[in-house]
């Protein structure tokens, strides 16, 4: 059987639909699963081979998972339950299932297959992965997010890593259902989008912090006209208004290459009503701060940080090292200046996911970025099963400094949420 759908894969790798481009319309089910079954029935005939009906039937449905998704991946991809896809090799298929990491019986057949899955998903990025550029980002057209690295890099054979894009939590009722944030957090919060506040969402890999600015997004107004700007396409806006932007690599001759900072910087020249970045990583952080303190309000990003003030060191850490002559106080004071929020999500010892940190920056003190907390998450109890059995949103008891923002654009925050239980 595996003889068989070698043969047959290696002819759907040479037709038009296998490969799937960015522009390229969907396909047609019905006619890959016909040439599956020919390809199969002249194999059969051919070299004279016995199969039986089921064996052709579990040949073409796998061959099917593949030419239409991720072949053995499929199931993975398709199970709501999961949220992330660690492929260490051919044999080794991890993946995080309602909250935990778990080995799963899934397999390549060879590290040629797996590298033709590899293939596959590069194939609409148009990004380079061979010897020269042996690891990469792409997405895929479902929004999931995919890293790869390939050997010598890698000493156990080709490795994926795919945080998928749950479609299931499209609105704030979807992350308050998980228990990611309380009823007056979600007001505020969607409160502090239509009053253009500029936003960082922070945290490590996987906590949600992508996910939650995906939703939070949908509450800017339909007639702003918003620039995203990213590595790896992510964000999936549903407004009509929307300028995607994207970072291209260098070629070959290590040419041609536009960063994040390029792309932001030309973004200023397109009329921004809104700015978005998938993520900041370098200099491009300078170019933030800056355009917030000249009227660019409203601008929403992500940053890789383990706590709300190692959020403002990190911002620090990258405009000093960005090659830029500025001291440390007026960095300092750009950042009181421009940032209004930073919304903190971590992910718990039993897999929640938790908006641990709603901190207002406020003005600098003793040379020190002032952050406030207005809402916070605290872990009460944790059973031999290492599950959170008990934990509570507490209130930091002060009114934000930027709380006349909201009547300024006809908002109505009732100050209470800033002062009672959280529940």
């Amino acid at each position: 059987m595996k003889y068989i759908k070698e043969k047959v894969r290696h002819q759907l790798i040479s037709t038009e639909y296998f490969f799937s481009k960015k522009d390229k319309e969907p396909v047609d089910k019905e006619r890959v699963k016909k040439e599956i079954l020919r390809a199969i029935e002249h194999i059969v005939v051919s070299e004279r081979l016995t199969v039986s009906v089921e064996e052709k039937e579990k040949i073409t449905k796998e061959l099917m998972d593949e030419v239409l998704g991720l072949g053995p991946l499929s199931s993975l991809m398709n199970d709501p339950s999961v949220t992330e896809i660690m492929v260490n090799g051919p044999d080794l298929v991890y993946a995080e299932k309602d909250g935990a990491m778990i080995l799963t019986d899934v397999k390549f057949e060879s590290t040629r297959h797996l590298m033709q899955t590899i293939e596959k998903i590069m194939a609409p990025s148009q990004r380079r992965l061979d010897e020269s550029c042996p690891f990469a980002d792409a997405s895929l057209s479902d929004g999931s997010r995919v890293n790869i690295i390939l050997p010598p890099l890698s000493l156990i054979g080709p490795v994926i890593t795919i945080r998928k894009f749950l479609r299931e939590i499209t609105e704030m009722n979807d992350l308050i259902k998980r228990g990611t944030l309380t009823q007056d957090m979600a007001n505020f919060l969607i409160a502090a989008i239509k009053a253009k506040l500029n936003i960082i969402f922070a945290g490590a890999t996987g906590v949600g912090k992508t996910t939650t600015l995906n939703v939070l997004s949908g509450y800017i107004a339909e007639d702003e006209r918003i620039i995203t700007i990213e590595d790896t396409s992510e964000l999936h806006l549903k407004q009509n208004h929307v300028v995607p932007l994207e970072t291209r690599q260098s070629n070959i001759e290590g040419k041609g290459e536009v960063a994040i900072r390029d792309l932001f910087k030309n973004s200023l020249r397109m009329r921004p009503d809104r700015i978005i970045l998938g993520e900041i990583r370098g200099s491009e952080a300078l170019d933030m701060l800056q355009a917030i303190s000249s009227g660019h309000n409203g601008s929403l990003s992500v940053l890789h940080a383990s706590s709300p003030q190692d959020v403002v060191s990190r911002i620090e850490t990258m405009i000093i090292t960005s090659n830029t002559a500025i001291p440390l106080w007026a960095i300092r004071r750009q950042i009181a200046n421009a940032i209004d929020i930073i919304v903190m999500q971590e992910q718990l010892i039993d897999g929640q996911r938790r908006m641990t940190h709603i901190a207002e920056v406020g003005s600098i003190e003793n040379d020190d970025v002032m952050l406030r907390d207005l809402f916070s998450y605290e872990i009460k109890g944790i059973s031999e099963e290492n599950k959170v059995v008990f934990g509570e949103w507490k209130v930091g008891g002060v009114l934000p400094n930027f709380y006349p923002r909201f009547k300024l654009y006809g908002i109505d925050v009732p100050e209470s949420i800033f002062f009672k239980a959280q529940t």
